[in-house]
């Protein structure tokens, strides 16, 4: 059977700019693919040319006859009046689903979305940002498709909305095409990664499993291309020797070797150039504050419009503390993140600040006047900003943030999600913090700007309350967490999966903040913890059964030695030696790295 989507050699410019070149594409039955990438690769535009959605500028995208493809777009956005019930009707309608058939299958649909029977008639328009996206990937299941195309499906759905989803490709009969930079559900949902990044010869890598096997792959390939290009650097500095010695083309053999230099010296500079990346230079200052107790909660209660929000939140950020908040939509994270800040009153219990306390506060509604240049954005007085305590000019600063000179006269109006991002990181990057919030910092982000981001935050001195859903970045980061449950109660855990047991458990009433967690978030918040990359982490997930292994292997090879009958026979004491040797070598390697993986994480 021929693939769903076929695309063959596609290209796509945005102006001047080629985003993607000569890429090929299939999508076959049972696929479920993650397509990552640097901010600016084109993965959202090549998701819209399969979705037939913009055409390329060359190649071809062939769709299978009767093929029906689904399509989410990274913005859900619904006009005013149409109920949640009408955006699923008018999608049946559109794919000529069979009049007797719509009622059942409108209301499985929005049943496993989530939807209750009173949501159904809920104006699309006034849903939040989560269960609007909920609705858009209903929409699309709902026409029962061959293959859905999901772009950055993640960034506006909760913890919940992601396992939902996770669950929902997972079970799916259909394939699927999903952007995104979310790790732990690349790695729990894709049977094929691919990634378009100009560092690859072909503009793009495919690799067959998750994405921890994408990223050992990725990495092999890496280490081949480097080893070839040093390869190429040496041939070229040959070449370019026999050159200056000045070699007359007169003979047959002569012109050929100088036209095959001149072609080695052409490959090398575009290998130079393809391979040359650059990673946005994240990092925050903290104060110098001595104070160790920045901001205390006691009893803590919200009430927003007549609801209680949250209630009885009593706890102590201290200096060095890593905050995660977690919790459904809804649930006050945002309300509560207003509240400490001061932002906000609380209704009941008190809030105390140390005196002079700086807070730098990332929101999620990202408001940037779209009007301003970059140059105006990031430096709105001035050619220069002040950056720990020097002058640097503006064009210095971007660069920093992957941006390039000819980008500073544009207005921000025409940056993408991510880079909008990094606009707005760089400008809380020029104020020293003794606390830190951070309101869904990761949306639009690439993988390698997480990477800098988490290593940042890791390093940060001061205070860090966040707020993300981006699950493998608050494991990493976070040294504590606060879990709310959307019925105002709150509890505090030591991480991400021991709120989910929570959680999953019901917490109908309001549990005693354990001691053990705030005392362990205290002496973490005096180092740095969970310093392990994801590989590592991993790694030291499996490294126990490894270490068995070798001790299994190293106990076998004592035996056979001690073995009499091996003692009398030259050739099986020799073979035994050399299998000691090998098996004591294992054995010291896996336990060296044991204890590395260890220390690092502390």
């Amino acid at each position: 059977m021929p693939p769903i989507l076929n695309a063959q050699g596609v290209s796509k410019r945005f102006g001047a700019k080629p985003l993607f070149e000569n890429i090929s594409f299939a999508v076959e039955e049972g696929d479920r693919i993650g397509l990552i990438g640097p901010n600016g690769a084109g993965k959202s535009t090549l998701l819209a040319v399969l979705a037939g959605e913009m055409e390329p500028d060359a190649g071809e995208l062939a769709v299978r006859k009767r093929a029906r493809v689904g399509y989410v777009r990274q913005i859900s956005e619904y006009a005013a009046g149409i109920t949640v019930r009408g955006v699923l009707e008018a999608a049946m309608k559109r794919a000529h689903v069979p009049e007797n058939e719509r009622e059942q299958r409108l209301r499985e649909t929005l049943g496993r979305a989530g939807f209750t029977d009173e949501g159904m008639d809920s104006q699309a328009a006034q849903l939040s940002g989560g269960w609007r996206k909920r609705l858009a990937i209903a929409e699309a299941m709902v026409t029962q498709p061959d293959v859905l195309l999901l772009d950055e499906p993640t960034n506006h759905l909760d913890l919940e909305g992601i396992e939902w989803l996770e669950g929902v490709l997972r079970a799916a009969k259909f394939a699927s095409v999903v952007v995104t930079h979310d790790r732990y559900f690349l790695e729990n949902v894709a049977s094929e990664v691919v990634e378009l990044s100009r560092v690859y010869a072909e503009g793009m890598l495919t690799v067959r499993g998750t994405y921890s096997r994408f990223l050992e792959d990725r990495e092999a390939y890496l280490e081949s291309q480097t080893k070839m290009q040093e390869s190429l650097r040496n041939q070229v500095k040959t070449e370019i020797d026999w050159l200056r010695r000045g070699p007359k083309a007169r003979t047959t053999k002569s012109k050929a070797r100088i036209d095959s230099a001149q072609a080695m010296i052409g490959k090398l500079a575009d290998v130079d150039a393809r391979t040359r990346t650059a990673t946005a230079g994240i990092e925050f200052a903290a104060s110098d504050r001595q104070t160790k107790r920045l901001i205390e909660l006691e009893d803590a209660t919200v009430t927003l419009g007549g609801r209680e929000i949250v209630r009885n939140v009593s706890l102590g950020l201290m200096n060095g503390m890593k905050l995660g908040l977690v919790g459904p939509n809804g649930s006050g994270k945002t309300t509560l993140l207003r509240a400490m800040s001061g932002e906000i009153p609380l209704s009941a219990g008190t809030v105390k600040r140390a005196n002079a306390l700086r807070i730098v506060y990332f929101s999620q509604m990202r408001e940037l006047d779209e009007s301003l240049t970059l140059r105006r954005a990031l430096a709105p007085d001035a050619d220069a900003v002040v950056y720990q305590d020097r002058v640097v000019h503006v064009a210095s600063y971007a660069a920093k943030f992957l941006f390039t000179g000819e980008q500073l006269n544009q207005p921000v109006a025409r940056l993408s999600g991510g880079e909008r991002a990094r606009v707005l990181i760089a400008r809380l990057m020029l104020e020293p913090a003794d606390v830190l919030m951070l309101d869904e910092p990761t949306n639009d982000l690439d993988i390698p700007t997480l990477e800098i981001l988490e290593e940042s935050l890791l390093e940060f001195k001061g205070a860090l309350v966040l707020v993300t859903h981006d699950r493998y970045l608050l494991d990493r980061v976070s040294n504590v967490v606060l879990g709310l449950d959307g019925r105002g109660n709150a509890q505090l855990f030591a991480d991400y999966l021991q709120w989910e047991e929570w959680k999953n458990a019901g917490s109908s009433e309001q549990q005693v903040v354990s001691r053990d967690v705030v005392a362990s978030a205290r002496k973490d918040a005096s180092g740095s913890k969970k310093k392990l990359s994801y590989l590592e982490q991993r790694e030291f997930d499996g490294i126990e059964a490894k270490v068995e292994a070798a001790d299994e292997r190293l106990a076998a090879a004592h035996d056979r030695l001690a073995d009499p009958a091996v003692g009398v026979d030259p050739t099986a004491l020799t073979l035994a030696l050399a299998e000691m040797e090998a098996a004591q070598a294992e054995h010291d390697a896996i336990y060296a790295r044991w204890a590395e993986l260890t220390e690092k994480a502390g």
